[in-house]
């Protein structure tokens, strides 16, 4: 699985599915465009694979560990339609 932020493909360094969502650890780069996108309105937040594909995003939860960051994603609707 992977996360688009914006129109950037971004590859967290681990992420898996939970209840509603995905938790995905964050480093540089790929931390800032997901925040820019959640809180400054710069951007949408998909995730791509898996059984929550193509399904929007939003930040539920961060967690910061040393220079781990955590963030848990929750789904906010249905993968929009393909026509």
């Amino acid at each position: 699985m992977e996360l688009i932020v914006g129109n950037r493909r971004i590859t967290p360094s681990a992420i898996q599915p939970v209840s509603g969502g995905v938790e995905a650890r964050l480093k540089g780069e790929a931390l800032l465009r997901l925040l820019d996108a959640s809180f400054h309105g710069q951007g949408t937040i998909e995730v791509i694979g898996g059984g929550l594909d193509r399904r929007p995003m939003e930040v539920a939860d961060i967690r910061m560990t040393g220079a781990d960051t955590t963030v848990r994603l929750r789904c906010t609707g249905p993968a929009p339609r393909l026509v």
